[in-house]
């Protein structure tokens, strides 16, 4: 796949990543372009692995020195953020908050209450779909080179450790409670894009225009009168190809689909979205891709159309103008909201 930045008036510059099955859960296929106008004293392109994935910055403005800066300043601020928000990492807050499931609370850092507040939010309207417990469903891998996947006995011993009614938040103490043992909670659904937000919002510090990319979900800035950012959408049937581009000038894009991080057993394949209902991998749809301008609009909302289908996209479109959305079906077919139509450009 590439990036691609192009500029009035000099030579493109292309960084080309080849693409493997691999990378489905890394970088996204994204197209950033530069529109007619006058030409940045000073670009900056830069990718680190951060979160599980690739996270990519781009930006331009009129000082190097301070893009650099910048950019520093935002894969800082990332990593101290992914370093708190990470259930894999055994020094991570979430990780004391699992470990301590039906012993006791856990301080957080306001960062994290917020982050767990949004969280049992999505989770109670959407009924469960999202669940912020999701983590306690273990024994999957979606390793294409070294699957695996839990028994029936083992998910239905599971499934009662997910509720996201059992984690108790207590704003004034700053705490973080789940009340079953062996509970444990998964902010992977709906972490990144509040992570990614923060670390554009420490790269705009520097810059005119700047995007973080994080495998597939992106969050872009541009100042007052700036020319937008082009973010390619990616066809989930075909996700080595595109569907179109969106304009975006403040706000973010936001992908889920199963082709991620997948593997196939007997002709059926498995992808790392689960149902919390069903404990095993969701069948609402194929692919989904939010925008918006406000992170409320749509976060943890692409799981939750993985889940549910069509019919809630369709539901969540009418509810929240401001959120435009795309769904492949399961059957493969395309859905746009209104919005999306207006914005989906060839």
């Amino acid at each position: 796949m590439a990036s691609v930045f192009r500029h009035a008036g000099i030579a493109d510059l292309t960084l080309v990543k080849p693409y493997t099955r691999a990378m489905r859960g890394g970088f996204a296929l994204v197209l950033v372009f530069l529109l007619a106008g006058r030409t940045p004293a000073a670009t900056l392109h830069e990718t680190r692995p951060l979160m599980g994935t690739a996270v990519e910055i781009a930006a331009e403005g009129a000082d190097e020195a301070r893009l650099r800066a910048a950019a520093g300043a935002a894969f800082a601020e990332m990593g101290r953020l992914s370093d708190m928000m990470s259930h894999y990492d055994p020094s991570s807050v979430v990780s004391e908050i699992n470990r301590a499931a039906g012993a006791r609370p856990v301080r957080v850092p306001p960062e994290l209450m917020e982050v767990l507040r949004m969280a049992r939010s999505v989770s109670s309207r959407s009924q469960g779909a999202f669940d912020v417990t999701v983590g306690s469903l273990r024994g999957w891998r979606f390793r294409a080179d070294d699957p695996a996947m839990p028994g029936a006995a083992e998910i239905a011993a599971q499934l009662p450790l997910v509720n996201y009614r059992e984690l108790v938040l207590d704003a004034r103490a700053a705490t973080a409670f789940l009340r079953k043992p062996g509970m444990r909670i998964d902010l992977g659904g709906i972490a990144k894009l509040y992570i990614l937000r923060a670390g554009v919002e420490a790269l705009a510090r520097g810059a005119e225009r700047a995007l973080v990319n994080g495998g597939g979900d992106v969050a872009a800035w541009t100042a007052p009168g700036a020319r937008p950012w082009r973010v390619g959408v990616r066809d989930p049937r075909a996700p080595d190809k595109l569907l179109g581009v969106v304009e975006v000038s403040r706000g973010f894009v936001a992908s889920s689909g199963d082709y991620e991080r997948f593997f196939e057993r007997d002709g059926v394949r498995y992808h790392h979205i689960l149902d919390p209902r069903t404990g095993r991998p969701s069948r609402g749809a194929r692919g989904v891709t939010l925008v918006a301008e406000r992170l409320e609009d749509l976060d943890g909302l692409g799981v939750v159309i993985m889940v549910l289908g069509q019919k809630e996209a369709e539901r969540l479109a009418a509810a929240t103008p401001a959120l435009d959305i795309m769904v492949v079906d399961g059957e493969g077919r395309l859905w746009l909201s209104a919005g999306m139509r207006r914005r989906l450009k060839p």
